[in-house]
């Protein structure tokens, strides 16, 4: 897998992490045909609260990878649906500390937890809080384990309704890889506008298992160049895919890279003095055309600075003006039909993030399944305290 031999992956103790990465379009096989299985139960529930009130806040919640699940949806599923229906993504670090400033008494909302394992500390005070302070609470847990808090915390529990992911998209490593990506598309399939069918997911699959077929000697050819820096761009939701791009490569490489992200605009306006000679940085370009056009913008400019630095621009499909530009332009959809949407570009773009945040890390001399021996960070957050709220 991704041109690493049996010896090297066990060695180094990367099996997880591998797998992880590899399995991923089996893994939404699966979960795309559960989903389609149920579908008209996870509808309904939904029909049943926007029928109920006339305006619904949707809060999309978690911590660190969890959250970017939220932040990445948002902006699709604002542009998709109705004006009566407004969703936010505020990760549950910030509700634990200021709940009061996030959540609404008088506001029907709809709270859908992402979580991996369903036990991190300030997930499950979230929950506590929206109880405690909103009066027309709903709940939607998107987790990776059916023994976690979450779940068991809305058993027989009416207004509540539990998505659970298959068993494999819950993560043994510390890197959260399968997770992300499962919960995001479950999300993404149970509140689109816009038409999602399993002949459409299928496209997205396939095009991900073609993808995950080449990576290996992409990403090589990009560690040729051994950067020290690496820099994530991206506009609209790209921009937020950003965030657990860098993020992967930050955990991963145990904070040996610098790791950050920022918009395609948002770059001049200060992060662009992180570039030297010894930064890549990844452009997530947008398959809209006005949007791209911004993405275009910022590789111009990126390729006419007098620096070593190195760019990979990400894209669907080969795209002339773009690889006279980058040093490496890596397509990621080499199946008949265009995928639909920036959302179904993102969890593919997300896969050559992980690769290549996997193979930094062993060409870093770590272990990507513990890449933080010293427990600095650690697969389920530890030393939170949860103080009461009076």
């Amino acid at each position: 897998m991704f041109n690493l031999s049996s010896e090297q992956i066990n060695e180094q103790n990367a099996i997880h992490t591998t797998r992880e990465i590899h399995q991923q379009p089996a893994v939404w096989q699966e979960l795309v045909s559960d989903f389609f299985a149920q579908l008209e139960t996870y509808k309904g529930f939904l029909a049943s609260i926007y029928e109920k009130h006339t305006n619904v806040r949707i809060i999309l919640t978690g911590a660190g990878t969890s959250a970017f699940v939220g932040d990445t949806l948002v902006p699709e599923l604002t542009r998709q649906n109705k004006h009566n229906v407004h969703f936010e993504s505020i990760p549950t670090t910030d509700i634990v500390s200021n709940p009061t400033a996030y959540l609404q008494k008088d506001v029907p909302t709809i709270l859908v937890s992402f979580a991996r394992s369903g036990n991190s500390p300030e997930s499950v005070a979230t929950v506590s809080l929206a109880q405690e302070i909103i009066t027309d609470l709903y709940q939607i847990v998107i987790t990776c384990n059916k023994e976690g808090q979450l779940a068991k915390n809305i058993q027989n529990d009416l207004n509540s309704m539990l998505m659970l992911m298959p068993e494999k998209a819950n993560d043994q490593s510390l890197a959260m890889t399968s997770s992300f990506s499962s919960m995001i598309i479950a999300a993404y399939a149970l509140f689109t506008a816009d038409t999602f069918t399993e002949t459409v997911a299928k496209q997205v699959i396939s095009s991900a298992e073609q993808f995950i077929e080449t990576l290996g000697d992409k990403v090589d050819e990009v560690l040729a160049f051994d950067f020290e820096r690496i820099v994530y761009l991206g506009s609209g939701l790209l921009a937020q895919l950003s965030h657990e791009a860098a993020l992967k490569m930050l955990e991963l490489s145990g904070g040996q890279v610098v790791a950050i992200n920022e918009s395609s605009l948002g770059f001049r306006h200060g992060p662009k003095s992180i570039l030297n000679s010894q930064s890549a940085v990844v452009l997530f370009m947008s398959k809209d055309p006005y949007t791209r056009k911004y993405d275009m913008d910022i590789l111009r400019e990126l390729a006419a600075t007098n620096s070593n630095m190195k760019i990979v621009a990400l894209t669907e499909t080969n795209d002339e003006e773009v690889e006279k530009l980058a040093n490496w332009v890596i397509p990621v959809n080499s199946v008949a039909d265009l995928l639909l949407n920036d959302f179904h570009l993102a969890v593919v773009y997300v896969i050559f993030a992980q690769v290549l945040a996997l193979k930094k890390s062993l060409q870093l001399g770590i272990s990507p399944d513990n890449p933080s021996p010293s427990g600095a960070i650690s697969r389920v957050v530890q030393g939170v305290i949860i103080h009461e709220h009076k």
